[in-house]
């Protein structure tokens, strides 16, 4: 029996998708929520890794040294229109990232800043939030105006995935998806 590994090109970049927050306040698992429906919608190439980061903080260290490129998906505080999108960089990635009403925001911004001083942050960071309605009660259920916004986003960051050099094609029931769902999205509207 021969086996084959599909491996990696060298100078592919590793990219992460990391999905951030808490799906059990409402809106602040938007994007845990972006994460979880790209991995169910779509089969990425083997540069590409999804992960619903949640909550992890510090333990998240390991995935993002590995990574050259950092696409994370989170809610931001940017005073703006609930529902408005941001892709971040730099100074203003920064600023976002350091808001205290969040309950992993202030782990990530530390996560970040270790992986610089151990020397190994990727060379691209990009996050892309969006600005939440109700971050502060408990439910599974995202707000009816960032559930609308879910295709937008991934739509978004499938366009940052091509650009960083990753590929993906829908799923279908030859290439189903292997990660399972613990705690569904409730669809059923909150306000």
């Amino acid at each position: 029996m021969v086996y084959y590994v599909k491996t990696m090109p060298e100078n592919d970049k590793r990219i992460l998708i990391l999905g951030v927050g808490n799906i059990l306040f409402t809106d602040e698992g938007f994007g845990v929520r972006v994460a979880e429906e790209l991995e169910q919608q779509y089969e990425f190439s083997e540069n590409v890794t999804v992960l619903d980061g949640g909550t992890l903080g510090l333990k998240l260290m390991g995935p993002i040294m590995e990574s050259d490129y950092l696409i994370i998906v989170d809610i931001v505080l940017n005073e703006s229109a609930p529902g408005e999108v941001h892709r971040l960089l730099g100074e203003d990635l920064n600023k976002a990232c350091a808001f205290k009403n969040s309950m992993h925001q202030t782990d990530l911004l530390d996560t970040l800043s270790n992986c610089s001083i151990l020397g190994s942050v990727p060379q691209d960071v990009v996050l892309y939030g969006i600005e939440p309605v109700n971050y502060k009660d408990m439910s599974a259920a995202l707000s009816p105006e960032l559930e609308a916004k879910l295709p937008e986003v991934m739509e978004l960051v499938l366009d940052e995935v091509t650009e960083a050099g990753g590929t993906y094609i829908p799923r279908s029931a030859d290439n189903p998806a292997m990660e399972k769902i613990y705690v569904p999205r409730d669809t059923s509207g909150n306000s």
